[in-house]
């Protein structure tokens, strides 16, 4: 049973991590990508849609991407979603197009980014935080029901320890990695 726990926390890490890494995609580093846009939602008919879902995005240039909406009624509010989101692009909408220029980045930009991209870690961190801590309170609710010895679960509680003190480590390798990334001139 204790096993079982710690390979559903392993498990519920790694998808963490992996989400993690995901947000990482959104944040720019310098270079045009579709997945920039990937945390944009739309106000569309009453409900936030995200954008993917309403419009092909591309990135035919190193510094431009384009979005084309499948419903042109909705360029105004996917140009105003993306003039209210944190990336500071300004769009340019052309009747049937969005285009995105994406500007040199400031040394404050880089900064404002570096930042962005540590709170997506200690979002990460946060939630391999809270699965330890359901782990832990299953494991004492074992060694409650007499399923398990105090041996055991301090066994348990170390194991999870050391998986958890595993995934900050590589969360904190992945903001290092991004780090440099987005302060590369």
């Amino acid at each position: 049973m204790i096993d079982e726990l710690l390979q559903d926390a392993r498990e519920h890490m790694d998808k963490s991590v992996e989400a993690t890494r995901q947000k990482f995609q959104s944040v720019r580093a310098g270079r045009a990508s579709s997945s920039l846009l990937d945390r944009i939602n739309v106000e569309y008919y009453g409900t936030q849609t995200p954008l993917k879902q309403m419009a092909t995005v591309n990135a035919p240039e190193a510094r431009l991407i384009t979005v084309q909406p499948y419903d042109k009624s909705s360029l105004k509010a996917i140009e105003r979603s993306i003039l209210e989101s944190d990336l500071g692009l300004t769009p340019n909408n052309d009747g049937q197009i969005i285009r995105l220029q994406l500007p040199e980045l400031t040394e404050e930009r880089r900064k404002q980014l570096v930042k962005v991209v540590r709170g997506l870690t200690e979002e990460g961190k946060v939630a391999l935080r809270n699965i330890r801590r359901d782990v832990m309170h299953d494991l004492k609710e074992l060694k409650d029901a007499g399923e398990a010895g105090a041996d055991d679960e301090h066994r348990a509680e170390d194991a999870l320890q050391k998986l958890t003190n595993e995934k900050v480590a590589e969360l904190d390798a992945a903001l290092k990695a991004k780090e440099a990334e987005i302060t590369e001139v």
